[in-house]
């Protein structure tokens, strides 16, 4: 196994289980709080800072990754997140019900840094081990990005299982643990200069990216917003509300987020390759961007309907969006690396998963917000909408890759 090979496993297996607690993070929150009797909107709300700081984190993630190398961005998005588990475990059922809130947004805030950070330094490390071999990029990439989300799919029947047999405070202790052994793998076997390079020197020189990855950062938006405006809190809820118990919603969202990421890890078989990375591929996201568009709006129109089995036609419509999705998002994530040819690629990645949080921000909120109004047809409605922006701005994605005369670097 050579160098690039091995470093690219260990930054896989870290970013392994760091999902894994995000996940299940996630999970603890939403239904603890919503056992609590919290409204949709304040569920959503709890999230909210969680997200915003997504964009931050990711922008000076990846100019910070460049700047002091990946390895030291990855121990800085572990320790944030075992801080955030620990704030998050020093909540009192004592405190007032603003107090709480206000509080566990606190914290999420400090998880939200946590998770942008270590995902821009662990894509960033795909291209570093991968070089310029297109066919090797999207397959690490594929892979890479299936199975976080398969992690992350685990992740959320562990968080359910952990609040019925130890609560939320014990299970919260027991992942700031399993992060520490993470950590200490991190500082062990990651190179500790791997993907240090020069960074930008201002803010301007840091916004300057190229086309394709400005276009490719304003459809992330849109495709993110599309599937949290709907799958953080009216899914959930909806299943709540039509019967179902915790355990058999957490363990339906783990095996929908499991199966999405066997498809993304998939999706180069799925996907037609070309000699130079980009003239079948972005004619593809184009496809899978506007069959996407078509789930959300025939289910908000059976939703209105209220057909009989609705909760069943729900279930087996978020398993056809999850399809289409995880390609498109497969195939987004391989194109942002594909476009980022300069020495800077982890600033360039920062910068698309910047995009990338403020879509789950923008869909977080109006989760809430549209739930709230309209029930699950106006989220799928909502989804539906920016899922058909997101496939026009795909229809202006450069199919040739800018020229770029500094080489990339192998990593050190």
């Amino acid at each position: 196994m050579n160098a690039g090979t091995r470093h690219y496993l260990t930054v896989t297996a870290a970013y392994w289980g760091f999902t894994l607690s995000d996940g299940a993070l996630r999970m603890l929150v939403l239904l603890h709080f919503y056992q609590l009797g919290y409204s949709p909107f304040t569920l959503a709300f709890l999230f909210l800072l969680y997200e915003a700081m997504g964009v931050v984190a990711n922008l000076v993630g990846g100019w910070l990754a460049t700047r002091y190398g990946i390895a030291r961005m990855l121990v800085v998005g572990l320790a944030t997140q075992i801080t955030g588990f620990l704030l998050l475990s020093a909540l009192s059922p004592d405190w007032t019900a603003v107090m709480s809130v206000a509080w566990v947004v606190l914290a999420q805030g400090v998880c939200g840094v946590a998770k942008d950070l270590t995902k821009t330094a662990s894509k960033s490390a795909i291209k570093l081990t991968a070089g310029n071999a297109q066919g090797q990029l999207f397959k690490w990439v594929a892979f890479f990005t299936g199975s976080k989300n398969a992690m992350k799919g685990v992740g959320f029947f562990l968080g359910g299982i952990l609040l019925q047999t130890v609560g939320f405070k014990a299970a919260l202790w027991l992942m700031a643990a399993l992060l520490a052994g993470v950590l200490v793998g991190v500082l062990g076997f990651v190179p500790r200069l791997m993907g240090k390079s020069k960074a930008s020197k201002s803010a301007r020189e840091l916004f300057a990216k190229n086309r394709g990855i400005n276009l490719l950062a304003a459809a992330r938006v849109a495709l993110f917003g599309a599937r949290d405006v709907w799958f953080v809190v009216g899914v959930p809820v909806f299943l709540y509300s039509a019967g179902w118990t915790f355990t058999m919603v957490g363990g339906f969202l783990a095996l929908w987020t499991i199966g999405y990421g066997a498809v993304q890890a998939l999706a180069p078989a799925l996907v037609r390759r070309s000699v130079d990375g980009l003239s079948t591929e972005v004619p593809a996201a184009r496809l899978w961007s506007g069959l996407l568009a078509v789930v959300p709006a025939v289910l908000a129109a059976l939703v209105i309907g209220d057909v009989p089995h609705l909760e069943w036609i729900v279930v087996a419509g978020l398993g056809v969006f999850g399809f289409a999705f995880a390609v498109n998002s497969s195939v987004h994530s391989y194109l942002v690396l594909a476009y980022a040819g300069s020495e800077k690629a982890a600033e360039d990645v920062g910068f698309y998963y910047a995009a990338n949080a403020m879509g789950r921000f923008f869909g977080t909120l109006m989760s809430g917000l549209l739930y709230q109004w309209g029930g699950l047809a106006w989220s799928l409605a909502g989804s539906a909408a920016m899922l058909a922006t997101c496939w026009a701005v795909t229809l202006v994605l450069p199919v040739q890759r800018s020229l770029d005369p500094t080489p990339f670097p192998q990593g050190r």
